[in-house]
């Protein structure tokens, strides 16, 4: 079974700005957990690892996601090998 688990490509988390400060890494590498299919429960099983990334996703409002460079909603389907990166909402003038 360990054969098939590390066939599958990882997803890479990427953090922006003070998510990165939040969670203490630019970057993370993880495989997509059991039952995670989308953008919304990554966010879920991301804020369950430790309080650092529960501080970072405490207001989901104000967390922007990306997948594999498009912007994505919390209903986005995730597959193994995507590129996820949050980042805060981007203003302008």
């Amino acid at each position: 079974m360990s054969d098939t688990a590390s066939m599958r490509e990882p997803l890479t988390i990427l953090y922006f700005a003070w998510l990165r400060e939040r969670v203490g890494v630019a970057e993370e590498i993880l495989e997509l957990p059991e039952g995670v299919t989308t953008v919304a429960e990554l966010v879920v099983y991301l804020s369950g690892l430790d309080q650092r990334h529960a501080a970072a996703f405490k207001d989901r409002k104000t967390v922007r996601c990306a997948v594999n460079q498009e912007f994505a909603d919390p209903a986005t389907v995730l597959q193994a090998g995507d590129e996820v990166a949050f980042f805060p909402p981007v203003t302008g003038g």
